[in-house]
C-alpha cells in the first residue's frame, strides 16, 4: 500500500482569516440583539434606532463576510 500524503488547499492563514471573518459576524449579530422593553405598549424609538443597530452591527455583518471571502479565495503559500 502506499501511503496518500492528505493535501488541504486552506492553510493555517486562511483558517485564520475565517475565524476573524466568523467573529465579526457574531460580533455584528450580537450588537444587533434588542433589549426588552419594561412596557410592551411604549415604542423606545432611540432603542430600536440606535447607532449601534442601525450603522454599526450591519458594517461588521458586511466586514465578516468579505473576510471570509476573502479567507476563502486567498491562495496559501507554497
Amino acid at each position: 500500500m502506499s501511503e496518500k500524503k492528505i493535501v488541504s488547499i486552506f492553510d493555517q492563514r486562511n483558517f485564520l482569516w475565517m475565524i476573524v471573518g466568523g467573529v465579526a459576524i457574531i460580533l455584528g449579530f450580537i450588537l444587533m440583539i434588542g433589549g426588552k422593553s419594561p412596557d410592551p405598549n411604549v415604542f423606545q424609538k432611540e432603542e430600536v434606532y440606535s447607532f449601534r443597530r442601525i450603522t454599526l452591527a450591519p458594517i461588521l455583518i458586511i466586514g465578516g463576510l468579505i473576510v471570509e471571502i476573502f479567507a476563502i479565495m486567498k491562495k496559501p503559500k507554497d
